[in-house]
């Protein structure tokens, strides 16, 4: 109790704890960039890392506010998911073409680091993604490996700042071991980690890229105490196809580890990552089990669905829905490992998790997370094995946050 009760000081040290009587209008690295016309990019030759869900506050294309501007972009990137963000988590994204005449080179192709021989042609990288607070998203795996590439090749990196649409979520889960590094585990940050992607991006500098040209635009008006759509001015839109809300967003991090499974985490659905199931499943007895750990802001209702793609496409599975009934009390990890604590005792032979082990490990950033679900740890002692990973974290980077 001690120990968590410190743990809890901590992250309302970290996160804030009095929230101002009417939250101002946010301003995003892009509407900054812009109000200052660009004026950091003149007489440079420049790319960007974007996608269509990268938009200002009026809601225009990024690469459109650099060309109005007079910014000499030479051409875009674009990560999982492609420009348009329509391609499924996974599949291999191929280049494009917008306005006829501006190239889109893929980062989820071939390759998913910048080509040396492209970054030749420019002075400095620009990045503008909007992240949704987990570490296994991997657009922040895009951006290491981008700012990487920009200190081999001597190029400046800046980054566009963006909200964290789960910030008020407390930090959570186990931090990446360097064996079990990744792309959907690839920078040492905890599973929710609670920061913006330029904070992240300052702490890649402070860890990994101390050679690296840095600048982070950051946003004004920014209130990590409140959610995506709890921000004033600042419209959430949906950054990858199954991420469709920020309701989504918050739950993500509960069902994502279901992926390395046999259970569909309701891709193929109308409420992708909000419910979960299988045909082997009886989510009646399943939600009751679940419903008995007695987690704070969160009720489990058993559902049927059919998903249209994905895992068991086309047949009827029975599974749980995930209802977030208080989002400031909703702990995500928790609710990850009680899942994943519920199937493996239920059905352990066939839940495939030992088959996916490889990649739940990926997922999870260590083997600790897998082997205490598959031993019955209890619940408590997962949560406390996590939380002093994030204890550590936040006593080691207080100094990487750029918001109060």
């Amino acid at each position: 109790m001690i120990k968590r009760f410190g743990l809890l000081i901590l992250l309302l040290l970290w996160s804030g704890c009095v929230l101002s009587a009417e939250a101002a209008v946010v301003r995003t690295g892009i509407d900054m960039l812009d109000d200052s016309l660009c004026s950091g990019l003149r007489g440079k030759k420049v790319a960007l890392i974007t996608n269509a869900a990268a938009v200002t506050s009026e809601g225009e294309p990024g690469y459109a506010v650099l060309l109005r501007n007079g910014v000499d972009l030479r051409f875009l990137m674009a990560p999982e998911h492609g420009f348009s963000v329509d391609v499924e988590a996974g599949k291999r994204v191929s280049g494009t073409v917008v306005q006829d005449t501006l190239k889109v080179h893929s980062l989820y192709g071939a390759s998913k680091k910048p080509d040396a021989r492209l970054l030749e042609t420019v002075d400095l990288v620009a990045f503008d993604l909007q992240d949704v607070g987990a570490r296994c998203y991997t657009y922040i795996s895009t951006m290491k490996l981008a700012m990487e590439a920009c200190e081999e090749a001597g190029k400046s990196f800046m980054v566009l700042d963006r909200p964290n649409p789960i910030s008020p979520v407390a930090p959570s889960g186990f931090m990446a071991e360097k064996d079990f590094e990744s792309f959907v585990s690839a920078v040492d940050v905890p599973f929710v980690h609670g920061l913006t992607i330029g904070e992240i991006a300052q702490f890649l500098q402070k860890t990994r890229f101390r050679k690296l040209q840095l600048q982070v635009v950051r946003m004004a008006g920014y209130d990590r105490r409140l959610f995506g759509d709890e921000l004033r001015g600042f419209t959430f839109r949906s950054p990858s196809p199954n991420i469709r809300n920020v309701e989504t967003a918050i739950v993500y991090p509960a069902t994502v580890m279901l992926e390395a499974t046999t259970v569909s985490e309701g891709r193929g659905t109308d409420a992708p990552f909000l419910q979960f199931g299988a045909p082997y499943i009886r989510g009646d007895e399943l939600s009751r089990q679940l419903a008995g750990y007695a987690l704070p802001g969160v009720a489990f209702r058993a559902v049927e669905f059919t998903p249209r793609s994905g895992k068991f496409k086309g047949e009827r599975c029975s599974g749980v829905r995930v209802a977030v009934t208080d989002r400031t009390l909703f702990e995500p990890f928790t609710v990850s490992a009680a899942i994943l604590l519920s199937l493996h005792r239920s059905y352990k032979e066939k839940l495939g998790l030992e088959k996916g082990a490889d990649f739940f490990d990926r997922l999870a950033g260590t083997s600790r997370f897998r082997r205490m679900i598959t031993g019955q740890a209890s619940l408590r002692n997962i949560i406390e094995a996590a939380e002093r990973d994030v204890d550590l974290f936040i006593r080691n980077n207080g100094d990487i946050r750029l918001y109060p």
